[in-house]
């Protein structure tokens, strides 16, 4: 299966969709996700240009030390397979669920927050998120509009959380990540033990794949989630990091400690997959750091 990007012309009312990514040598590489039934082969170049390898659903049962390729989950059952015997699942933070107040905000009820290790992705700022608009802190004047994801990157590594939720609240957590690839990798600990179990991730996704997969071609579905904000593609190159997020994505990652504080600056890119946030925050982001978030958002977005 190969991906494309797709455009729908958006009327008055519903529609559009987009494109996926990943990595080469800080170049863009175009990642095709086959079925659960169907391995695919990762090259063994370094930082080269690699499809990732998809596990096979048989897999799910051998060891996550031994079969580490991400496997993608296309539905709540599919979840299921990973749940623990006692009914939690793990899942991966790399962007505001790097604060432990944010994911609380978002998880009442999640236990074993911890800081762990992510090989083989890095994160891109480029897709649109409709919460930038409804809170007021997207400026689609200067293109301030970006959120977070992660995508497939060879000889990459991130600093990341994991903690766990229960088993009854998958359905809305795939709810309210619809415009994302869900995968279950293998984080390991800081001293490089993998973890006994996989934990959800969410990766760049494409927006023909999101028309087609989670609006099931519907226009009116794409204008409920998305095209009300005017927004006719989901995922792009061409746009730059929300200030305020990014903010306090920064805060968030300097609060776990310096390794995480330094490899968020260091391996979180702009859409064009070569400036990296440190370099951008000392110089066309200079002064993000020291802008407040609006008062009714400093808790939300306080690091």
């Amino acid at each position: 299966m190969t991906a494309t990007a797709l455009r729908l012309s958006l009327p008055p009312s519903p529609s559009k969709p987009l494109l996926p990514g990943a990595c080469s040598h800080r170049q863009p590489l175009h990642l095709t996700f086959p079925t659960l039934h169907t391995p695919l082969l990762r090259s063994s170049h370094h930082r080269h240009p690699s499809p990732i390898a998809m596990s096979s659903i048989s897999s799910r049962s051998s060891s996550p030390a031994t079969q580490t390729q991400p496997i993608e989950l296309n539905d709540k059952s599919e979840f299921e397979t990973i749940v623990s015997r006692d009914g939690y699942i793990y899942i991966c933070g790399f962007g505001s669920l790097l604060s432990v107040r944010s994911a609380r905000s978002t998880f009442p009820e999640l236990i074993n927050f911890r800081v762990a290790r992510l090989n083989g992705f890095r994160r891109v700022f480029g897709h649109m998120a409709p919460i930038f608009f409804e809170r007021g802190i997207a400026k689609p004047e200067t293109k301030e509009i970006s959120s977070l994801s992660v995508e497939p990157c060879e000889g990459e590594s991130l600093i990341v959380t994991v903690f766990e939720i229960q088993k009854s609240e998958i359905p809305a957590f795939i709810k309210r990540e619809p415009e994302f690839r869900f995968l279950a990798v293998v984080p390991e600990t800081l001293d490089g033990n993998p973890f006994d179990r996989r934990a959800v991730l969410c990766a760049r996704y494409s927006d023909e794949e999101f028309f087609r997969v989670r609006c099931k071609g519907s226009k009116e579905m794409y204008y409920e989630l998305f095209g009300r904000y005017n927004i006719d593609k989901i995922w792009r190159d061409d746009i730059l990091p929300c200030r305020t997020y990014l903010r306090h994505c920064v805060l968030a990652a300097k609060n776990l400690n310096d390794i995480a504080y330094n490899n968020f600056l260091d391996h979180t890119f702009l859409g064009d997959r070569k400036t990296t946030i440190r370099e951008y925050l000392a110089t066309t982001g200079s002064g993000i750091m020291e802008e407040e978030p609006p008062e009714s958002l400093k808790i939300r977005y306080g690091g």
